[in-house]
C-alpha cells in the first residue's frame, strides 16, 4: 500500500477516496458555524446599533441624562457594573439649559420636553414652542404661545381665539389657541400631526415633572465646529451627575428610548444565549468529529501496522480537519446569516427593535464562526487521535476489533467532578430562595450537561443495562439490541448525548414559560375581585378615578398606574438590579382591598400611603426584606427611594411585584395616567362608566393582560427551537453516522442467518433505547434545573403540560427511529444474501 510522503497526503487521499466518511462531520461543523455566526451577527448589531437623528437633526449637540442606574459588585479587577436601564426616562435639571446656552459657540439651547396630553379623549403629544426650531415648524396664523395659551396644527378645526380643554399630566386645564402651525408630517416618534405646543416654561410645568427637561438641544453659532462645541458643553454641564453629551448618531438614541432596550436585548441574545448556544454547538460538533475518528480505528490500525508513525497519523487527522472545517464553516455562515436576518426581522416586527436599526453583517462574526469550527475540529481530532497514534503497531489491529473501555484517565475524573458539582449546586439552589436560587439553577443545567458529555460511555452502559433488561424479553431482535448496546457503549453515548442536549434545553426554556404563565394566569384571575375593569388606549383621563367614584351605584373605584421600578436583589457578588413591575394605587390601601385581593401574608394594605410600599413575597425573598424594613429602590426615572414595607403579599406575579401610592410615581413617569380602573358597581352604573373607556369584566381584563406577555412566550419558543432544533439535527446526524458505520456488522449478521426482519427489529429496539435514555436524562436535567428556578421566580414547582411534553417525547422517538431505520435499510440492500 502506498503511503504518500507529503505530510497531508494521507488526509487528501482519505477525503478524495472516502468522502462519505466525512459527511457527518461536515454537517456537524456546518450547523455549528450557522449557530455561531447567527448569534455573532446579533451581538455585533447590538453593539453597533444606532438610530439616525430625526428630531435633533438640526442640533449638533444634545445633552441628556444617563439612562442607566449603575451598581458595581466585586473588587479590583473583578469589579463589574451590574446596573440597569431606567424603566422610564431620566431627566435633567431645567437650570442646565441656560448654562449650555452660555458656552462660547452656542447660538441657543432648547430645553426639550415631550409628553402625552388628551383633547376629548384623543391622544396628542405636547412640546414647548421653542422646540419648533428643531423640526422646522412655522406659524401659519396667530403668534407664539404665552402662559395659558397653546398652538395647534392647522386643519384641526381650532382657530385663533378658541378655547380648548386639554388633559395634561399636571391636570385638566383650558387653554386659548394663540396660533396654528404648519406641522410637518408624522415622524417615527409621532411628532407633527397630533402635536400641540405650549410656551417653553409652561410646557415644563405641565409635563408632570416641573423643573426637569428630557433633553437639551444645543444649536451652534456659524463657524463653530461640532467637536469643539461638544467639548465646551461637556465642560460646562458635565459636572452635573448623570449628564451626557451626544453628537452624531448618538443623538438618535436620545429621541428614541427604544434603542437602549433593543441594544440590551440583542446583546443578551447574541452574548448570553449565544454563549450557551455556541457551547452546545461546539460540544456537539467536537463529539461528532471524535466519533468520526473513532469509527476509522481499523484504518488507523492498518496504517500503524504497515509502518505509519504516530506523527503521521496526527498530522493526517489535523489536515483532514483543515480540508473540511474551513469549507463547512464558510458554508455554515450562509444559513447563519439567513437565521439572523429572520430573527432580527421578527424582533423588529414585534416592536422590540426600532425600525431605523439595521442588521450589521460584517466579516468579523463570520470569520469567528469559521475559525471556531476549525479550532473545534482540530482540537477534537487531536484528542481523538491520541489513542490510535500511540498504540504499538502489533496491538493496533487487535485493539481496533474490540470496544474501547468506557472510561478515560482524563474525561472520567472531570465528568465525576462535573456531576458532583451539579448535584451540589442543585442542593444549593433548592435550599436558596428568590434570585439566588434562580441564578444557581442556571449553572445546574450546564454542569449536568458537561457530566453527560464526559461520562457518556459510562452512562450509556448503565442505561443499556437498565433498559436492556426488558429488551431481552422481546425476542431475538431485543436480545441482540441489548447485547449490542451494552457492548458498544461509546457508540451508544455518541447518539444519546445530542438527544439529551435537545431535550434538556428545550424543556427548560419551554416549561419555564409554561410554569410562569400558569402562576400568572391564576394569580390574575384570583386577584381581581372588582365587578368591572375600565381601560382605554394610552391610559385613562387624569380625573377618571374621581369621576368613577362619583358615579351613582359605584361603591369603590381604584385607578392603577402601571410602570416598573428597579430593586436590588441577591446578595454579595450576586447582587443585581431587577426590573420589577409596579402598580401605583390611585386611592387608599383600604379601597384597594375591595377590588384587588393581593393575598396579603404579613402586614396590612391599610397603611399604604406616600413613603410606604407593599411587595410580593418572591421579591421580598430575593431582596432579603420583610414587613417593617426599608426597601432600597429606584423609581421609574432613576430617583433613589427607600419606602417602608407595610405589607408582603403573594399574588404579585399576576398584578405587580411592587405596590406604591400613585402619588410617589406620578412625577417620575412620562405618562402619569391610570392604565386601568377597578370598580365595584351595579350593572346600571357600569353602563355609565363607558364614557371613561372600555368596560369589561374580569375575564376580558385577564385576556388583555395575557397579550402583554406574548413577546416573552415567542422569545422563549424561538430560543428553544434554535437550540433544540440544532441538537435534534445533530442527534439525527450522529445516529445516521453510527448506523452506516455498521455495514460490516449488519452483513455479518445476515451471513450467520439473521433475517432482515430480525436485523431491522434490532435497529428499532436500539433506536428506542437511545431515544428513551436520552429523553429520560434530558427530562431529569430539565427538572433539576426548573425546580429551584421556579421556586425562586414563582415560589411554586414547575408546570409541565402533559400534551406538550408528550409531543416532545413523540418527536424525539420519531426522529430517533427514522434516523436509525432509514440508513439501516439502505445498508441492508448491499448485504450478502443468506446462504
Amino acid at each position: 500500500m502506498f503511503i504518500p510522503r507529503v505530510p497531508n497526503g494521507l488526509a487528501r487521499a482519505a477525503v478524495r477516496f472516502r468522502p462519505a466518511a466525512f459527511v457527518g462531520t461536515f454537517v456537524a461543523l456546518l450547523l455549528a458555524a450557522a449557530i455561531v455566526s447567527a448569534c455573532g451577527i446579533l451581538l455585533e448589531t447590538g453593539l453597533r446599533a444606532s438610530v439616525p437623528a430625526d428630531r435633533y437633526a438640526k442640533a449638533p449637540v444634545v445633552v441628556a441624562a444617563d439612562q442607566r442606574v449603575h451598581m458595581t459588585v466585586g473588587r479590583g479587577e473583578s469589579e463589574v457594573d451590574v446596573g440597569a436601564l431606567v424603566p422610564d426616562t431620566a431627566r435633567l435639571p431645567e437650570s442646565l439649559v441656560d448654562r449650555a446656552a452660555s458656552v462660547p459657540g452656542a447660538a441657543t439651547a432648547i430645553g426639550d420636553v415631550g409628553y402625552p396630553v388628551r383633547r376629548d379623549g384623543a391622544p396628542l403629544t405636547a412640546h414647548g414652542w421653542g422646540s419648533a426650531a428643531l423640526t422646522g415648524t412655522r406659524l401659519i396664523t396667530g403668534e407664539a404661545p404665552r402662559t395659558g395659551e397653546v398652538v395647534v396644527p392647522a386643519g384641526t378645526g381650532a382657530r385663533v381665539g378658541d378655547t380648548l380643554a386639554l388633559d395634561t399630566p399636571a391636570g385638566t386645564g383650558r387653554f386659548r389657541v394663540s396660533g396654528t402651525a404648519d406641522a410637518p408630517a408624522t415622524t417615527k416618534n409621532g411628532t407633527g400631526t397630533g402635536t400641540v405646543w405650549f410656551g417653553d416654561r409652561e410646557a415644563v410645568k405641565l409635563s408632570g415633572h416641573p423643573g426637569r427637561v428630557d433633553a437639551i438641544a444645543v444649536l451652534a453659532a456659524p463657524g463653530t465646529d461640532t467637536a469643539t462645541l461638544a467639548d465646551r458643553v461637556r465642560a460646562s454641564v458635565g459636572r452635573t451627575a448623570g449628564a451626557r453629551v451626544h453628537t452624531g448618531d448618538d443623538r438618535g438614541g436620545v429621541e428614541d428610548p427604544g434603542l437602549a432596550n433593543a441594544e440590551e436585548l440583542l446583546i443578551a441574545l447574541g452574548g448570553s444565549f449565544g454563549g450557551v448556544a455556541t457551547t452546545v454547538a461546539v460540544f456537539t460538533a467536537a463529539g461528532t468529529v471524535a466519533l468520526s475518528v473513532g469509527q476509522r480505528r481499523r484504518e488507523f490500525a492498518m496504517l500503524r501496522a504497515i509502518g505509519a508513525t504516530p506523527g503521521q497519523l496526527r498530522r493526517a487527522i489535523a489536515c483532514e480537519s483543515l480540508l473540511i472545517a474551513p469549507l463547512a464553516g464558510a458554508l455554515g455562515c450562509l444559513p447563519g446569516t439567513v437565521l439572523a436576518h429572520w430573527w432580527f426581522g421578527q424582533l423588529r416586527d414585534k416592536g422590540a427593535v426600532p425600525e431605523a436599526v439595521v442588521l450589521h453583517v460584517s466579516w468579523l462574526p463570520l470569520s469567528i464562526a469559521t475559525a471556531t469550527t476549525m479550532l473545534t475540529a482540530l482540537a477534537a481530532g487531536y484528542f481523538a487521535a491520541r489513542r490510535p497514534s500511540r498504540t504499538e503497531p502489533g496491538l493496533a489491529l487487535a485493539q481496533s476489533a474490540v470496544e474501547q473501555p468506557p472510561y478515560g484517565w482524563i474525561r472520567t475524573p472531570l465528568g465525576i467532578a462535573a456531576l458532583v458539582g451539579g448535584i451540589a449546586l442543585a442542593g444549593v439552589a433548592a435550599a436558596g430562595s428568590g434570585e439566588d436560587a434562580a441564578n444557581a439553577a442556571l449553572g445546574v443545567v450546564m454542569l449536568f450537561m458537561l457530566a453527560v458529555g464526559l461520562l457518556g460511555p459510562l452512562i450509556a452502559r448503565l442505561c443499556a443495562a437498565v433498559i436492556g433488561l426488558p429488551l431481552r424479553g422481546a425476542g431475538a431482535s431485543g436480545s441482540l439490541a441489548a447485547a449490542n448496546s451494552r457492548t458498544n457503549s461509546r457508540r451508544l453515548a455518541s447518539a444519546i448525548t445530542p438527544i439529551v442536549l435537545a431535550m434538556a434545553f428545550s424543556s427548560t426554556l419551554v416549561f419555564m414559560h409554561t410554569s410562569e404563565e400558569r402562576v400568572i394566569a391564576r394569580q390574575q384571575r384570583d386577584a381581581v375581585v372588582a365587578d368591572h375593569v375600565v381601560t382605554a388606549p394610552g391610559g385613562l383621563a387624569s380625573d377618571a378615578t374621581a369621576r368613577a367614584a362619583a358615579t351613582p351605584g359605584v361603591s369603590t373605584a381604584v385607578g392603577l398606574l402601571r410602570t416598573s421600578v428597579l430593586v436590588t436583589v441577591g446578595s454579595g457578588d450576586e447582587r443585581m438590579m431587577r426590573n420589577a413591575p409596579a402598580q401605583g394605587v390611585i386611592g387608599t390601601g383600604d379601597a384597594l382591598t375591595g377590588v384587588q385581593d393581593l393575598d396579603v401574608r404579613t402586614g396590612s394594605l391599610d397603611g399604604l400611603r406616600p413613603g410606604t410600599v407593599a411587595i410580593d413575597t418572591t421579591l421580598a425573598d430575593s431582596a432579603g426584606r420583610t414587613t417593617g424594613d426599608r426597601l432600597e429602590l429606584r423609581l421609574p426615572d432613576g430617583t433613589r427611594a427607600s419606602p417602608k414595607i407595610v405589607a408582603v403579599y403573594g399574588r404579585g406575579l399576576g398584578t405587580g411585584l411592587v405596590t406604591l401610592p400613585a402619588a410617589d410615581l406620578e412625577t417620575r413617569v412620562t405618562a402619569p395616567y391610570a392604565s386601568e380602573l377597578l370598580v365595584r358597581a351595579t350593572p346600571a352604573a357600569a353602563r355609565k362608566l363607558a364614557a371613561l373607556g372600555t368596560v369589561t369584566d374580569t375575564s376580558g381584563y385577564a385576556a388583555a393582560r395575557d397579550r402583554d406577555r406574548e413577546f416573552n412566550a415567542w422569545a422563549n419558543t424561538v430560543m428553544a427551537a434554535v437550540l433544540g432544533g440544532f441538537a435534534a439535527v445533530a442527534a439525527v446526524n450522529t445516529l445516521v453516522m453510527t448506523v452506516l458505520d455498521r455495514r460490516r456488522e449488519l452483513t455479518l449478521l445476515r451471513l450467520v442467518g439473521s433475517t432482515r426482519r430480525q436485523i431491522m427489529g434490532m435497529i428499532r429496539w436500539e433506536a428506542l433505547l437511545v431515544t428513551v435514555a436520552g429523553a429520560g436524562l434530558g427530562t431529569a436535567i430539565a427538572l433539576a434545573t426548573l425546580n429551584p428556578m421556579m421556586k425562586g421566580l414563582t415560589g411554586e414547582p414547575p408546570y409541565v403540560p402533559p400534551v406538550l411534553y408528550g409531543t416532545f417525547v413523540a418527536v424525539t422517538l420519531g426522529l430517533g427511529l427514522a434516523a436509525a431505520t432509514i440508513p439501516a435499510r439502505a445498508a441492508l440492500r448491499g448485504a450478502a444474501a443468506r446462504p
